[in-house]
């Protein structure tokens, strides 16, 4: 379905009177992924990591340093930039902030047809049918179709971004942080809409996170990322029963427990990683700092790891 072949998007630093190039920020430093069709594949990885730049990357938001992106086989590095491409058909975004992502000045009809006004010459009925149509799947009654986006809750906010993102019906959604910005409550249900848009439509999803429960529940495949690069992928099994990589270990140790019989627990587990973590760090990063390259473990589970013997 996607495929990301050693992507780096770097962010040149400027200053000085002639505001010269001083340094490069490398926020994607030589990523691959490849997502299958059908497929969530969940993203994680601390705020920095160059999860968010990977995401709006793929959907041509960001300027590409270099690789390439392909879809069904066919590239697309520099077709997706375009604003009227085809193929921005069939990928779309849901982004972090429902309250910025969506036009304070329109309506709820306005924003949700915006997507088919741009694409393809569709009449005003058929935009209206298809606009009532995706309100009306996400959960929103067609009596809210001519509010402000002031109008609505966090939750459904988001859940119009969602029916923006599938108005085109297409078949790769790039998930940017979708639920961070939600109360818990209002995360399960955004989670059980995608959930079931997923079954519906057949979408495959790049879901970009910073909790892993959140992609626990929702995805098949994790690809932790730190430093710009994959440290460690994974089935879900693969990443919370046999974690390999120190940095994974970090993420999986700062989850909150749940029951506080458990918080002795946790806290020795926290512990024993920040104690192996100066222990065996050269083992997973060089003398500059860099991840070392991935190298699989098993059929389903890689890791960046100097050698593969250490594991």
């Amino acid at each position: 379905m996607l495929e990301i072949k050693n992507l780096s998007v770097h962010f040149p630093v400027r200053g000085g009177i002639l505001n010269r190039v001083l340094s490069v920020v490398k926020a994607v430093d030589d990523l691959s992924i490849k997502i299958e069709e059908g497929e969530a594949y969940g993203l994680v990885g601390e705020s920095g990591c160059g999860k968010t730049t990977t995401g709006r990357s793929i959907v041509g938001l960001n300027k590409i340093t270099s690789g390439s992106i392909f879809y069904n086989g066919d590239e697309i590095t520099s077709t997706i930039k375009k604003n009227n491409s085809p193929i921005r058909e069939h990928i779309q975004m849901i982004f972090q902030d429902p309250y910025s992502s969506l036009n304070s000045q329109k309506t709820l009809y306005q924003i949700v047809a915006e997507p088919l006004r741009n694409f393809g010459n569709r009449s005003e009925e058929e935009i209206r049918k298809r606009v009532l149509e995706m309100t009306l799947q996400v959960g929103i009654s067609e009596d809210a179709l001519y509010k402000y986006p002031h109008e609505f809750s966090g939750g459904q906010r988001q859940r119009i971004g969602i029916a923006r993102a599938l108005t085109l019906n297409p078949a790769f959604i790039v998930a940017d942080e979708a639920v961070s910005a939600l109360d818990v409550s209002i995360q399960a249900q955004v989670i059980n809409y995608m959930e079931e848009m997923q079954g519906k439509f057949n979408l495959t999803y790049l879901f970009i996170s910073h909790d892993l429960n959140v992609v626990k529940h929702l995805c098949s495949k994790i690809g932790i990322m730190h430093k710009g690069r994959i440290v460690e992928e994974g089935t879900v099994e693969d990443i919370f029963e046999n974690p390999q990589h120190i940095y994974t270990k970090k993420l999986l140790s700062s989850i909150p427990t749940e029951h506080p019989r458990d918080r002795e627990k946790v806290f020795k587990f926290r512990k024993e990683v920040a104690k192996l973590h100066k222990e065996t760090e050269h083992l997973f990063y060089d003398e500059s700092g860099r991840p070392y390259d991935l190298k699989e473990i098993s059929p389903t589970h890689k890791v960046a790891i100097k050698e593969v013997n250490n594991v």
